[in-house]
C-alpha cells in the first residue's frame, strides 16, 4: 500500500532538484506529478494526471451508487404498481433497473465531476495563486519519515503538507 505525501515548492528549478532527488531515492518517476496554477509551464516535471486533477473518481462514485439507487426505485414501480389497463413488469426490472440506473448515473455523473477541479486540493489554491508547485509523491508505506526527512533536509524551502492515508493500486 502507497501513501500519498504533498509538498508545496516555490518553483519550478526547485521542483526539479526535488524530484531529482526523489529519483536518486529511488522513488519512481511514475510515483512523482506535479500540479501549479493552470498555464504554468511545468518544464520536465510529469504533471498530475485527469485523476488527480479532478474529481473524475468521487463523482463517478457517487453517480453510480445514487444512479443505481434510482434504477432500483424505478424498477421496483414498475414492477409493483400497475400500469395502464392493470400490467405490471416481472421482478426482474427491479435489477435491470437498478443496473441501467447505476451505469447511466456513472456515465453522466462522470462527464460533470471531469471538469470539476478535485475537491482534495482546495487548499491549495492560494499556493497555486501565488505560482507555487505541488508535488505528489506516492511512496510505499514504510519509507513515509525516510522520504519526509530527505525533502525536508535536502531542500527546506519545501513545505510539506501532510500524507493521505491510502492510495489505491491503479494510477
Amino acid at each position: 500500500m502507497r501513501r500519498r505525501m504533498y509538498f508545496v515548492l516555490p518553483d519550478v528549478p526547485t521542483a526539479e532538484l526535488t524530484t531529482n532527488d526523489l529519483l536518486l531515492a529511488r522513488i519512481e518517476e511514475s510515483h512523482i506529478r506535479c500540479l501549479g496554477r493552470r498555464g504554468t509551464p511545468l518544464g520536465k516535471l510529469r504533471e498530475a494526471t485527469v485523476l488527480q486533477k479532478t474529481d473524475l473518481a468521487h463523482g463517478t462514485q457517487l453517480g453510480l451508487v445514487i444512479g443505481g439507487a434510482c434504477g432500483m426505485l424505478l424498477g421496483a414501480v414498475l414492477a409493483f404498481v400497475p400500469l395502464a389497463g392493470q400490467v405490471t413488469l416481472p421482478l426482474a426490472a427491479i435489477p435491470i433497473g437498478l443496473l441501467g440506473g447505476a451505469i447511466f448515473g456513472a456515465w453522466a455523473a462522470s462527464l460533470i465531476a471531469s471538469s470539476t477541479p478535485n475537491s482534495r486540493l482546495k487548499m491549495f489554491s492560494a499556493d497555486f495563486e501565488a505560482g507555487k508547485i505541488l508535488m505528489m509523491v506516492d511512496v510505499p508505506h514504510g519509507r513515509v519519515d525516510e522520504i519526509r526527512d530527505l525533502v525536508a533536509k535536502r531542500h527546506p524551502e519545501a513545505a510539506s503538507h501532510g500524507i493521505e492515508p491510502a492510495i489505491p493500486a491503479f494510477p
